[in-house]
Parts: C-alpha cells; sequence; structure tokens
C-alpha cells in the first residue's frame, strides 16, 4: 500500500525519501521488441541487473510502476512476463506514446534517467534541463 502524505485541497505525496519510480519495458528491462511482434514479448529475457535492481527498489519500499508503449491488447502478455520473471512491482500502465524525445510536466517534481545498458543504484549529477520561464 502506497503510503501517502495528504494536505487540504491538494494532490497527495509521496513520504520522505519514497520514489515513484516509472520505468519503460522495451529496451530497458529486456530487448526492444516492438508492438508489432508480440510473440516475442513472451520469449525474451530479461536483463539480469534490471531485475535485481528494481526488486531491490521495491523491497526499500519504493512504487514500482511500468510504464510502456506497448498497447492495452497486449497488457496481460506483459503482466504474465513479468511475474514469470519474477518482477516486483505495483502496476503497469500501457499506451505510452511511441517514438521517445520525452517532455513530461507535471506540478510535482519529475525527475528523468535515461537507459543506456546497464540498471545500477542512481547517482546525483549536474545537468542542464529545459524549465518554464519564472514570471519576473
Amino acid at each position: 500500500m502506497m503510503e501517502l502524505e495528504y494536505k487540504e485541497h491538494i494532490s497527495p505525496i509521496l513520504k520522505d525519501g519514497v520514489k515513484n519510480y516509472l520505468i519503460d519495458i522495451d529496451g530497458t528491462i529486456t530487448e526492444d521488441v516492438p508492438n508489432e511482434e508480440p510473440e516475442r514479448m513472451v520469449t525474451c529475457e530479461p536483463f539480469p541487473d534490471a531485475l535485481e535492481t528494481i526488486n531491490r527498489w521495491y523491497d526499500e519500499g519504493h512504487q514500482i510502476c511500468f510504464f510502456t508503449s506497448r498497447t492495452e491488447n497486449l497488457k496481460q502478455i506483459t503482466i504474465d512476463w513479468l511475474d514469470k520473471h519474477g518482477f516486483k512491482y505495483h502496476s503497469v500502465l500501457c499506451g505510452k506514446p511511441r517514438g521517445g524525445n520525452y517532455h513530461w510536466i507535471d506540478n510535482h517534481l519529475v525527475r528523468a534517467t535515461r537507459y543506456k545498458g546497464k540498471f545500477t543504484d542512481l547517482v546525483e549529477k549536474q545537468v542542464t534541463i529545459e524549465v518554464f520561464k519564472e514570471e519576473e
């Protein structure tokens, strides 16, 4: 159960130290399988470092949501695959827009990490980002 803090008339927030991980599937925790080849979704293998890291995050109390461009009609195949390989998670969201180059706008703090071949613990790094112009 997700532990949230509620304040009057605003959206709830996670308790301090808890992260809400939204994790892609294809090309991130397993090989890149397009929606047009669902038969490969059943036979592909998870990346071992992804399985280990994600399950550790889950055990540490973080929220794990797989957010995928797979379509809703492929959701059960996806859930079955995640369960078969022992992934621990709270939810699966299908229908993420395809094509990449994402820019997420939200009223909550959003951090993004681009997967480049290995799941590890996250480290802090200073980068330049695009933001809304502040009112003067």
